[in-house]
Order: C-alpha cells, then structure tokens, then sequence
C-alpha cells in the first residue's frame, strides 16, 4: 500500500514538474515570438519574471529558484545579450520570494501582484543600470521606458497567475 502511494506521489511530482516546464517555454515563446510584433506605445513586455514569481510565491522557494535559473536562461535568449543578468536576477528572485512566502508571506494573489511588480521593477532597473552609470544616458527616457514596461508586464500578471495557480500543488493547511 505504502509503495503505491510513493508511486502516486512521484507520478504526481513529475507531472507538476513537466506542466512548469511547459508553462515557462509557452511563456518563453510568447515573450520572443509573439510579443516582439504586439508592442504597445513601442514596448514589450516581460513576462518570463511573472512566471518565477508566481512559482516562488505559490510553491516556494526550491521550486522558484528553479524557476527562475530556467526562466532567466529563457529570458537572457529571447534578448539576445551575452550576459547573464536575468539569469542571475531571477534565480535570486525566485529563491527570495520563495523563501519569504515559506516563512512570512502569505500565499495569496495580493502577495503574488505586489512581488510580480517588484521583480518588475527591479529587472528594469537593471537593465537600466549599464545605460545610466556607463553610457551616462539621460536618466528621464530610462525611468519614462521602465515604468511603461513594467505597466505593460503588469497586464499580463493575471492571466499568467491563473496557469501558475492551477498548478498548485496541495500544501498541509491548505
């Protein structure tokens, strides 16, 4: 009886497994392929950070470090940049989040929205970052950009929430 029930257990982990990893290659291709030719105001959003985040918060911390190793690998690609800066942003962000929502936060869509915008906020900063302190761009455009991007990646936190949370897996309490 025990080992069937280790078995289920497995089968069920592996699916959850497969079914995250599906969702951030389905986001992968909708943020490289398709988002590119749907700019609104001349930006595009990111929508890979949404995904880690919503991992992290609803399944903790291994789960969104995970998440988002695979999601900024994803993410740096679809850019096309040499550098490894989502990777690192987002691996460090699922890991944080996760953490947080294990110990602290709550696990509920308040909790998600706020996080998303966080991530948001800071992957845009630093992209921005090199521009500002390197090239010495006008700061205003970098913010005005930001801002616009983040609002835009915003839109899509619901839609991308409703994937991230069918996949919950059940937790004690819950």
């Amino acid at each position: 009886m025990m080992q069937v029930r280790d078995l289920t257990k497995k089968r069920s982990r592996f699916i959850e497994i497969l079914l995250h990893a599906l969702l951030i290659l389905t986001v992968y291709v909708f943020q490289s392929m398709i988002f590119p030719y749907l700019r609104l105001g001349g930006f595009v959003p990111l929508l890979l950070p949404i995904v880690c985040t919503g991992t992290a918060v609803y399944h903790g911390s291994i789960a969104g470090g995970v998440s988002g190793l695979f999601a900024g690998i994803f993410c740096d690609i679809s850019f096309n940049e040499p550098t490894v800066l989502f990777t690192v942003i987002l691996t460090f962000s699922g890991l944080i989040i996760g953490t947080l929502a294990d110990t602290v936060l709550t696990r509920s869509f308040p909790v998600y929205v706020l996080s998303c915008a966080a991530v948001l906020i800071f992957s845009a900063f630093a992209q921005m970052f090199p521009l500002m302190f390197l090239v010495e761009v006008p700061t205003r455009p970098l913010f005005t950009t930001a801002l616009w991007q983040t609002l835009y990646s915003l839109i899509f936190v619901l839609p991308i929430w409703f994937f991230v949370r069918q996949s919950q897996r059940e937790l004690p309490g819950t």
